[in-house]
This record gives C-alpha cells, structure tokens and sequence, in this order.
C-alpha cells in the first residue's frame, strides 16, 4: 500500500482521527486518513472479524465495481483485496421452466462486476490498515457516548467502560450507527429509516465434485414477479445465495415451517435449486431474516468535529451493488476536499455532504429501481429486446449512448449526473422513436393516397 505522506502531513501529524466502525468504509477511510499523516485509532463493536467466528447468513456478496476499484487502486490495494474475487460478466436467469439464459452486462459482453466475500474484503482492508504504524484497532469497543463538541466517547467493552477522547470522530458503523444515534440526541440531526417490505435470507449452493455447480462467470437470478433469489460465486467453489422475500403476508419467510413445505415451495418455484443445494433445509431454518432499508439524515456533521460516512450517512438497498462501492466513493471525495481544505474540517466536513448528498439520494433511488428490475423484469422478452437494443445503441453511438448500468457500475460518473444524463438519452430515444412513427405514417399515407388516385 502507498504509505507517503499526502498534503497537509504537517499540519495532521498531531491530530488523532477516531474511526467508529471498522467495516469496509472505516478500514478504509483509516489506510486513506493514516496515509495523510493522521493518528488513526478504529472502534468495532464486535470482535475482531479475523479471529472471530463469522455470524450465520450475514454476508451478502459483494459485487464490487469501479468506484470500488478506483478507491482501492488509489492507494495500491486493488491487486492484494482483489485476489479472491470472481469476475462476473452479466446476468443468468433461471425461469420456472426452461434453460438459464444470460444477460450481459456491457454492450461488448467483456465488463464485469466482482464477487467477493465481504468477510474476505474486510479482513484484507482491516490487515492493511494495522500493518499502519498510526493505525490502532479496538474490538468489542460499543460507543455508548459522545459529545459532540469536545470528541469524548464513552464505550461499553468486555472488560467494563472505557473512555477516550478524538480531535475528530467519523462513524462509519453502518445502518444502526451509534455516532448518528449520538448525534441524534445532542445536535440538531434529524432522520429517517424506510425499511423495504422484503428481508433477506442465506442459503449456500457448495461445489459440486470440486468444481462451480453454475457458471461462475454470472451474477444468478431466480426472478419471480414479488420476490427472486440470487447467486454470487466463491473462491471456494460455492455459491453464496439470498432470498429476497416478503417480511408479511402469504409468501413470506414465516409461511414455510417445516422441511416439507420448504421442498414443495423451492420444487414448485425454483426447481432447479433442490439439486443444487443438499442443505436447502436447513439453511433456511436456521439462518437469520435480516432487513433491508434506506437511511436518510441531516445533516452528517457537527461542530467541525464529529461526521458520518457510508451506511451510517446513507444506508441504501442492496439491489445495484453500490453500498460498498458508494461507501468507498466517499472516503476519495473526503480525501480529496481535505487535500483542497489543507486539512481544515471546520470546512471540510459540510463540504463532503455538500458534494455527496445528491449523489447518494440518487443511487438510493436507482437501488430501489434495480430491485424491481431484477425480481421483475428480467425475464420478459420486451425487456431482453430492449437490452439488445440498447447495446447496438451503444455500439453504434461509443461515448455519446451509454447505458444507466454501465455508467454506475463502469465509471466513476457521479450518480446524480447518471441520472440526468439517462433521462435525457430517454427523451432523446423517445424523440427519435416519435419521429420513426410519423415518417412511417406519412409514407404510408402517401402510398394509400397514390394507389387510390387520391
């Protein structure tokens, strides 16, 4: 990893940065703030990951992207977290009946997003960061103080409270974040959590005589109208699958109780899946429902001190594989407007919201959109022809036509410039389409008229 020294070194050396969270944003951000000279110290509720027994059916895949990549990359770490993902080149849908068919994902059938374990990338990031020599990690450390103004924190640990103090504290501990809920409490913070109507469960598809059971070059999907299932590969040679169901009503996780009724729903509505995973049963009896949700606050700081990032700002759905991506996207714009402050957070910190906020509420948006896309549309032929249609666009028009997905996934374009540049292409498609029609319509008109004599 690049260890030099970034701008404002002289004025950082002194200042102690305290991380909350030591996920994927907080390791992260901790390589990104210790690299610019900062004493970084990281907090994590939970026990060190690496030694840790990993929880049951948490993981979700992660597909990780350019703004991924391109975070990663800046800091030399791309090679090293990158050697245990898979690249996936689109999409295979597996109907109720028939063959699976794939989707690319880019008009030349070549780009990739990329499977990798979330476990395997936060062990690899949180090794980076304390092989730093300004870099220090508590685990089992649950913030259950913080007042704003002077950066004291309170923390409940296995070994009783602890106390410490930061020039500066950023909460990077996702969803639930215990900084947000400080913040909440002592400053003018206001909030909102929109929980989806879907929660999610893990099952597991193992290797099968050694080898991939399924392609590993797709990103599978079982879409079925109200719910689907997905499938991401492993190094191992699994795969690492996740229902997305109803949390209520007659098709919800609550309504199959028993193994019998399990087997009969999956042999009814993903037949292909009882061949392929053996432990179907079980993993859906004993793994965990988690929720799914959209966080929205503001603002995400406080008296130049105190600031969020990733989930804890933002939270999204995991529908487009940008949480880990944005989350990362945003360290390299705080990296950057603190290279444009001189380190001044007093500014820098109102500056990243500034920057970020459209940004973030876009991709929610998009998010929540995918969803519905990947349970709902995929499947349909006028949905394949309209993905054929919008690759030959992209072959014929290189540059100036590119797809919403490509752009989120294959750039670092900003995501509300995505959505502008999308809506216009849209407008400009549905202009060009009106104007097929009248042309159409008035040869015809003309050769009605000419074969008539009119």
């Amino acid at each position: 990893m690049t260890t030099e020294p970034r701008a404002g070194e002289s004025g950082t050396a002194a200042k102690n940065v305290a991380v909350v969270g030591a996920g994927l944003a907080g390791s992260l951000l901790a390589c990104y703030l210790a690299r610019r000279g900062y004493t970084v110290t990281m907090y994590e509720r939970r026990p060190d990951p690496r030694t840790g027994k990993v929880e049951r059916g948490r993981s979700i895949n992660l597909a990780l992207s350019e703004r991924g990549l391109d975070a990663l990359r800046r800091i030399d770490l791309d090679h090293s977290v990158m050697a245990d993902a898979l690249p996936m080149r689109g999409r295979m849908i597996h109907p109720v009946e028939g063959e699976p068919g794939f989707q690319p994902y880019s008009s030349d059938g070549e780009r990739a997003i990329n499977s990798i374990s979330r476990g395997a990338l936060n062990n690899a990031l949180l090794e980076a960061a304390t092989a730093l020599p300004n870099v220090t990690a508590h685990f089992d450390h649950r913030l259950t103080g913080l007042d704003p103004k002077t950066g004291e924190m309170r923390f409940d640990t296995p070994h009783g409270a602890a106390e410490a103090q930061a020039d500066v504290v950023i909460g990077t501990d996702g969803f639930s974040s215990a900084v947000r809920g400080q913040l909440l409490a002592h400053t003018g913070l206001t909030e909102s959590l929109d929980f989806l109507e879907h929660g999610y469960k893990e099952l597991t598809i193992p290797a099968r005589d050694g080898e991939f059971a399924m392609d590993p070059g797709a990103l599978h999907i079982w879409p079925r109208g109200a719910s689907m299932m997905i499938a991401l590969p492993n190094p191992d040679r699994s795969f690492t699958c996740t229902l997305f169901w109803p949390t209520g009503g007659t098709n919800a996780f609550a309504s199959l109780s028993s193994p019998a009724a399990i087997e009969k729903h999956f042999a009814q509505v993903y037949p292909d899946v009882i061949e392929l995973a053996p432990n179907l049963v079980d993993d859906y009896l004993h793994n965990p429902v988690g929720v799914l949700g959209t966080v929205r606050c503001s603002p995400w700081h406080a008296y130049g001190r105190v600031g969020l990032l990733g989930d804890a700002a933002h939270a999204i759905v995991p529908f487009y594989g940008q949480g880990a991506n944005c989350a990362f996207e945003d360290v390299v714009e705080l990296d950057r407007i603190l290279d444009e402050t001189g380190d001044d957070w007093d500014r820098a910190l109102p500056e990243f919201e500034a920057r970020r906020r459209a940004n973030t509420e876009a991709i929610a948006q998009m998010a929540l959109e995918n969803f519905v896309e990947m349970r709902d549309k995929v499947a349909s032929p006028v949905f394949q022809a309209q993905k054929k249609v919008e690759h030959a666009l992209e072959r014929a028009l290189p540059g100036r036509y590119v797809s919403r997905y490509e752009l989120v996934s294959f750039s670092t374009t900003p995501y509300a410039q995505v959505q502008q540049r999308v809506r216009r292409q849209q407008r400009l498609l549905g202009a060009a389409a009106g104007a097929v029609v009248l042309a159409v319509g008035a040869l015809a008109a003309f050769a009605f008229r000419k074969g008539t004599g009119a």
